[in-house]
């Protein structure tokens, strides 16, 4: 995203909407006399005599009795450094620029090497003595309207402070003729003796919301052959659906008007399968299931059922581990074979990747937890409930390996979208949503229409999962580009390590991926003919 911060044409818009800061150029302010009036500069001298007794009239805001902090903010700004955002502080309470270790060490990585000694070993502040390492030289670039402000301060690297960003002190305020000013547009300048820059602060804080976004944003893939300009344009259009994104406390979205209801085809009293015991549980598979069971407790999918409600279906469920790594896994089966089916159609992916294998821009956008997302009918909540040594849960929210879960979901995307994907420009593959066209102007057309749709029905996207205007991708199992629609040879490299299928059980699998790629094999249906025998119940392995 360095380059979605860089300077932009005068034809451009209002710089306010694209930018942290604004840029102008205007004329150097000799100070001369003092003038008690509002606004104009005040020359500040010992030299200058007390004229005036009467209370001071230059209240730009009247404060409330006990509020009067509030009116006090920290100069703080967004800058590139190393081609990456990170904040600024213009502090003018300290003497020297600084940054704290612990911020290099998450930030910046083998960032000792560029450390210089310096024969002052501990600095004073107002309540705490703090010790220096040395010091560091960073290129800080503000962005502004007609070209990026490019700055190498010093800065003195404390270590046994925690400190957040990097603090530049009067130090090199007064190098850079950094002047400060507290009037109704609150602003900085930098500059010379003949002209000086005048940047508008704008707040940005852990708590607001397009600093979130922009933070997040370094999560999600752009594409790296976008201009500027390409690349201004869809940061509007991100910042513009702000609302369709999971960034906060509670990212996690709740579909709404699109409940879940299942049915059984079984009458009470259930059978015996419906009402399984829980699995035997080590001591480190017990640690694991905490783990597993507080994420989704504490993002409202599952609750704790109460010791007075009847309970009727129990599901267990098991933790598996491979190389070291363990996985929840919910054993729905009993369930989904009592369950009625579901037959909306799914698209087929072949024909639904076709479609891109033209586009020359291709964006990608995932749904955060999309089936966790859609609530469930409260007659259908007892039906989905997980037993383990803590206790018995109720999934509030849609679990995956339901037997519907899949069908459901594409119902409710191809109810939202349904002018969407008629007219060409969009797949739907369940929780997958992918935008395509031949032109840019086109494609963020498209994208600002896809997420205004999600804000209604409070569906939430995944910005670590999204990649847009790229030209060639990942998607449905297959490497896309405008140029051809090709295997996703990481899928293939995964199948070649296992051994060879020696059951049916190991067999169906195999077969199964082939046939994802039939369209890429030549005579197919000969070639597998007789693995498709050896499926067979009256054939011996």
């Amino acid at each position: 995203m360095d380059d979605a911060i860089r300077g932009q044409s005068d034809d451009d818009q209002d710089p306010r909407e694209e930018f942290l800061v604004e840029y102008q150029e205007e004329p150097l302010l000799e100070i001369q006399y003092i003038q008690l009036e509002v606004g104009i500069p005040q020359d500040i001298s010992n030299k200058n005599l007390c004229k005036h007794t009467q209370d001071s009239q230059t209240f730009l805001v009247t404060p409330t009795k006990g509020m009067a902090y509030i009116h006090g903010k920290a100069i703080k700004m967004t800058v590139c450094i190393d081609n990456a955002q990170h904040p600024l502080i213009i502090d003018s309470g300290a003497h020297c620029s600084r940054v704290s270790r612990n911020y290099l060490d998450n930030h910046f990585p083998n960032w000792e090497n560029q450390l210089f000694p310096t024969k002052a070993k501990s600095f004073k502040s107002a309540s705490e003595k703090m010790t220096s390492i040395g010091t560091i030289i960073k290129e800080i670039i503000i962005p502004h309207r007609k070209g990026n402000i490019r700055l190498n301060p010093e800065l003195v690297v404390l270590d046994d402070v925690h400190i957040q960003g990097f603090f530049m002190g009067t130090d090199y305020q007064r190098m850079y003729g950094i002047d400060i000013y507290n009037n109704k547009n609150r602003h900085i300048t930098i500059g010379t003796k003949k002209k000086k820059f005048s940047l508008y602060i704008y707040q940005i804080s852990a708590q607001d919301p397009l600093g979130e976004l922009l933070n997040e944003l370094r999560e999600g893939q752009f594409s790296t052959t976008l201009a500027s300009k390409q690349k201004l344009s869809l940061l509007k259009i991100l910042r513009k659906n702000r609302p369709a994104f999971a960034i906060g406390e509670k990212p996690l979205g709740k579909i709404r008007g699109h409940d879940i209801e299942l049915y059984l085809d079984v009458e009470r009293p259930y059978p015996p399968m419906l009402r399984r015991p829980p699995y035997p549980e080590s001591l480190e598979t017990r640690k694991e299931i905490e783990e597993y069971i507080n994420e989704p407790l504490d993002m409202d999918v599952i609750r704790k059922i109460g010791h007075n409600e009847i309970v009727e279906i129990t599901t267990p469920f098991l933790i598996t581990w491979h190389d070291g790594k363990s996985r929840l896994c919910r054993d729905f089966k009993a369930l989904n074979n009592y369950t009625k089916a579901d037959r909306y159609p799914i698209p087929r992916i072949s024909h639904a990747s076709d479609k891109l294998a033209k586009a020359k821009y291709i964006t990608k956008m995932d749904c955060m937890k999309g089936f966790n997302q859609n609530g469930v009918k409260p007659n259908s909540m007892k039906l989905l409930r997980i037993l383990c040594h803590m206790g018995i849960y109720e999934y509030t929210r849609m679990p995956f390996g339901i037997k519907n879960a899949p069908a459901h979901f594409q119902g409710i995307m191809d109810t939202i979208f349904p002018e969407e994907i008629l007219e060409g420009w969009m797949v739907v593959y369940i929780d997958d949503i992918i935008i395509y066209s031949d032109t840019w102007e086109d494609h963020v057309q498209y994208i600002d229409r896809a997420l205004s749709k999600f804000t209604p029905i409070n569906l939430k996207i995944s910005l670590k999962k999204c990649s847009f205007g790229q030209q060639e991708l990942l998607a449905l199992g297959h490497k896309v580009s405008g140029l051809s629609l090709a295997i996703d040879q990481n899928k293939v490299s995964a199948v070649l390590q296992n051994s060879v299928p020696k059951n049916i059980k190991e067999m169906q699998p195999f077969v199964g991926f082939a046939s994802y790629y039939r369209n890429h094999i030549n005579i197919f249906a000969h070639i597998t003919s007789s693995l498709y025998k050896l499926c067979s119940k009256d054939v011996v392995f």
